[in-house]
């Protein structure tokens, strides 16, 4: 995928195809790295690479299940657990549950069609708006793109921390790009 979003035909197509974009970019902060160093924590705060894309694949999968209407049990534990990757979890199951969250979006969006559907606002939460009783769907996925690129920058803050690797080295090394005066691939540390 290239380092920008691609044209885009219309406002939901731009607004799927940015918050592709983000995810993509997310995940190539995991690149390379070992399990060890996908849990690592090297800042102040508990986050992780892996950690912040499990979060965010959960936060995304929330959001659509609400967009639909689905009930969502309380579980006070797994906002902790969502930022987290479990011991006897893998980054490629991290990643396949992305990659099936990202699916699902895309055919929620599509099968509702209208950006203006009416999402309700949760008013038990409070940061949410009291004087609001809904989210429109285009609210929601524009929350999304913001959310994942904040955690984005997160995770490459943390990436670099860990190995040294920024974002445009690493998609070139993912995608195999030549290297040139300007752009080295990034590269293991050997």
């Amino acid at each position: 995928m290239p380092g920008q979003v691609r044209p885009v035909t219309d406002e939901q197509d731009g607004l799927l195809a940015y918050l592709t974009q983000m995810r993509y970019v997310l995940r190539l902060t995991a690149h390379g790295l070992t399990p060890e160093q996908l849990r690592a924590t090297p800042s102040a705060s508990a986050l992780s690479v892996a950690g912040l894309i499990k979060h965010c694949a959960t936060t995304e999968e929330g959001w659509l299940a609400t967009v639909r209407g689905e009930q969502q049990p309380i579980d006070y534990g797994a906002y902790e657990r969502n930022f987290s990757m479990a011991e006897d979890e893998t980054i490629e199951d991290i990643l396949a549950m992305y990659d099936r969250v990202a699916e699902s979006t895309e055919k929620t969006v599509h099968g509702i069609a209208d950006l203006n559907h009416q999402v309700p606002i949760d008013h038990s939460v409070p940061w949410n708006p009291k004087d609001q009783d809904f989210w429109t769907l285009r609210w929601v996925l524009l929350h999304l793109i913001q959310e994942t690129a904040r955690h984005t920058g997160h995770a490459d803050v943390i990436r670099e921390t860990v190995d040294g690797a920024t974002a445009y080295p690493l998609m070139a090394a993912a995608e195999g790009w030549p290297e040139t005066d300007w752009m080295k691939p990034w590269k293991p540390a050997a």
